[in-house]
């Protein structure tokens, strides 16, 4: 499954989030991660400003906060 992780440089949730995705990985999911900096485009900041970090697949988004079970649940 292909996400995108939008996050910001220096952001300490972004940094949780990755290491969510990252213990998803070692369970076994089928993830790659791509990761988009939203202080490159402010249509993304206006977008996600207040709710990085945010996962988006090509079907939904997942807002901060959520721990591995809902990201496993979302991803399924």
């Amino acid at each position: 499954m292909e996400l995108i992780l939008y996050h910001t440089s220096g952001c300490h949730l972004c940094e949780l989030a990755e290491a969510l995705v990252a213990d998803a990985l070692a369970a076994g999911a089928d993830i790659q991660l791509t990761r988009v900096d939203i202080a490159n485009s402010q249509a993304l900041v206006d977008r996600y400003g207040w709710s990085i970090p945010v996962l988006v697949n090509d079907k939904a988004e997942l807002c901060w906060p959520f721990d591995l079970a809902q990201l496993q649940t979302w991803l399924n």
